[in-house]
């Protein structure tokens, strides 16, 4: 709330990441990118059918509100509203979408390089760090035959600056409209 901290300590992340694994698992929700920042999440998923990805934030942040009050000794919500979405329409917004995601901690000044925070999605998606929770969409597998090329293509794909979609994104986040 009020742009709080939702996570506080190491062990904040950990449960976050066990519950979204937990639930996107239970709710046919495949999870193809993500970062967690002190207060806020971003998480781009493909559900198998219209609803999923709404059960699976409602579940999501039951467990995970549970926990963190309990872990801190606190009461009430801890995010403010319903979580926004939006659809992704071609592959050029989409891969638009993981650089934003995956970027969120360089932007913030935090590190200098996405490959230096430990709560993204971004070791995994480019250099195939294991991950139960990350699976791949079928457009990150067309960059290429393996593991290695696949990894270099993504790479490349953070190569320079981004910056004229990232506002396409927020806005069609905020607005719930498809990009």
């Amino acid at each position: 709330m009020n742009r709080q901290d939702s996570f506080f300590c190491a062990r904040d992340y950990r449960s976050y990441l066990a519950a979204l694994s937990e639930t996107s698992s239970h709710y046919g929700v495949a999870v193809h990118a993500y970062v967690l920042m002190s207060n806020h999440v971003h998480i781009l998923a493909t559900p198998e059918d219209a609803g999923g990805v709404s059960r699976m934030m409602q579940q999501l942040g039951r467990k995970y509100v549970s926990y963190f009050n309990k872990a801190h000794a606190r009461t009430g919500t801890l995010w403010e509203g319903r979580f926004r979405a939006s659809m992704i329409e071609s592959l050029r917004y989409l891969f638009a979408c993981y650089r934003y995601i995956e970027l969120n901690p360089v932007r913030a000044g935090l590190v200098s390089s996405p490959a230096e925070y430990e709560w993204s999605s971004y070791r995994t998606n480019a250099f195939a760090r294991h991950n139960d929770l990350v699976k791949p969409h079928r457009a990150y597998l067309g960059l290429g035959g393996d593991s290695a090329t696949r990894c270099d293509s993504y790479r490349r794909l953070f190569a320079g600056t981004h910056t004229d979609t990232d506002e396409l994104i927020r806005t069609a986040n905020r607005k719930g409209r498809t990009l």
